[in-house]
């Protein structure tokens, strides 16, 4: 990942080749309240997104998070069980792909092996029955945008990755589409080549003035390219904002964490202005949040100044150093959490240092799950009065508490830690669940995962893979339970 300073000297460059940040009333595609869903699983979730004209968007995520699902129901590959897809204001739900003014470019190219560059590049226009001296205007107008004039008669197995990537832009281009969908079309690259078609694709992108909407996973290519990023996790937009917006600006500790490094830790706003943090009140320039609410404190790496023990606002021990070429990137352990320093200043491990950031670089955010503990109600199957315990039901299975006794028929609600939630080492779980998110908290990793009616929130010393289902069983020993419920919503249920 490139470091902050890296990001704005390239998205300098960029601007020189040109961006487009203003958006329009009109834009050239709109998904309305888009749903998709594959054996009851949500893979859209009510999308709404527009598309400009002239732009270059970046849909930007995990993988299963929805992105390249987007961009076949906008090629017409895919009909979406719900929602309404608009080009240029027009219903084109019910349009086949060879009827839209839309044309891909695959991750593998999806080239004929057995034609040449120029017949590869011409094959579009062949099928439109365009005559032949409109296909060789056209195609060699293309291969020269693409810097691939001179190479007609080239054979495709002849060519290298770069090339063969510029034919499959060339024959999606030539078609004159006015959208064009790039499904992570540097994927198969090597890095430097990879990097030095970043430039290229939007030197072209610009050049053309052709909408293109690029997916991918990798954030160094969604910040290098676009003039727009969106954000997804689980099927739904986290963020839409320009690449400085969307690094500087994060929404959630998700588009924190997903883009760039990010040391983000647990942290209690005490008034407007204040945070508390790993015990000590620090100024920051956040406001509207509750007297005394948790939330989550997010501060970039370069962000942390390196002072005098003295000076800084927390203090700090190094125990690891790399050198990165531009800077030296440090693990810091500040009070049981591991911080992350990236700075010119190189200082030896096993050093004290002070910790210095200004209060603009601390960005306070509401937390991804609504409640510091996990609030569900569930009902008493069995009582054992004489073993103090009984068998609840949660999600049609039923799990035996114990070391407590409510009859039976109880509703209870129970307040259970996210220490309560884990993966059994077995893989026997009580219940299977879905990876949501996974954050780390300078101690351990902050887990949200989803089952069929509720969300839960975990902790554990294990990463786990995002959008990938695990086994999990409950640990009640240190849970909460009171049978005065009421009814009414917690944080652990969904509606």
């Amino acid at each position: 990942m490139k470091s902050n300073y890296e990001l704005r000297i390239t998205n300098y460059k960029l601007k020189k080749i040109g961006g487009h940040n203003e958006l329009s009333n009109n834009p050239v595609v709109s998904l309305k309240d888009v749903e998709v869903s594959f054996d009851g699983e949500v893979i859209l979730d009510k999308l709404n997104l527009d598309i400009e004209h002239e732009e270059f968007i970046t849909l930007l995520g995990p993988s299963g998070c929805g992105k390249t699902t987007t961009l076949r129901i906008i090629g017409g590959f895919l009909q979406p069980d719900s929602g309404e897809i608009y080009f240029d204001g027009e219903c084109i739900n019910n349009l086949p792909p060879n009827k839209r003014n839309v044309n891909t470019v695959f991750q593998k190219y999806a080239l004929f092996p057995h034609l040449n560059v120029y017949e590869n590049v011409a094959f579009g226009l062949k099928l439109k029955k365009k005559s032949k001296e409109e296909i060789d205007k056209a195609v060699m107008k293309m291969l020269a945008v693409v810097d691939l004039k001179g190479y007609e008669k080239r054979p495709i197995a002849k060519l290298s990755g770069g090339q063969q990537q510029r034919v499959a832009i060339a024959r999606a281009l030539v078609c004159d589409p006015k959208v064009l969908l790039l499904d992570e079309p540097l994927g198969a690259l090597d890095l430097k080549l990879r990097k030095d078609m970043q430039i290229e694709l939007k030197q072209l992108q610009h050049q053309l003035k052709t909408t293109f909407v690029f997916v991918t996973h990798d954030q160094e290519e969604a910040l290098t390219m676009s003039d727009r990023v969106v954000v997804m996790n689980n099927g739904k937009i986290e963020q839409i904002g320009t690449p400085t917006d969307i690094y500087n600006e994060p929404a959630n500790a998700f588009v924190a964490d997903f883009i760039g490094e990010a040391n983000i830790l647990n942290g209690i706003m005490k008034e407007d202005g204040t945070v508390i943090l790993q015990g000590k009140e620090i100024e920051c320039i956040d406001t509207g949040f509750k007297p005394y609410q948790p939330v989550d404190v997010v501060i970039r790496p370069e962000d942390v100044e390196i002072v005098d023990v003295k000076e800084g606002m927390l203090t700090g021990t190094v125990q690891d150093v790399v050198f990165k070429g531009v800077h030296y990137e440090m693990e810091v352990i500040s009070d049981d959490c591991l911080w992350l320093i990236q700075s010119t200043t190189c200082k030896d491990t096993g050093t004290e240092i002070g910790m210095r950031v200004i209060p603009e670089n601390i960005h306070i955010m509401n937390k991804l799950f609504p409640t510091e503990d996990n609030i569900f109600t569930a009902k008493v199957v069995v009582g054992h009065a004489e073993e103090n315990s009984m068998e609840i039901e949660i999600e049609e299975t039923v799990i035996k508490v114990e070391g407590h006794c409510y009859a039976e028929g109880t509703t209870l609600e129970i307040t259970l830690p996210p220490s309560g939630v884990y993966v059994p080492g077995d893989g026997n779980g009580q219940l299977e669940a879905y990876i949501e998110s996974v954050i780390y908290k300078g101690k351990y990793n902050e887990i949200i995962l989803e089952t069929e009616n509720h969300r839960w929130l975990m902790t554990s010393l294990q990463d786990e893979q995002v959008a990938t289902s695990i086994p999990i069983c409950f640990n009640f020993e240190n849970a909460h339970f009171s049978e005065d419920y009421k009814g009414g919503e917690y944080g652990g249920d969904e509606e």
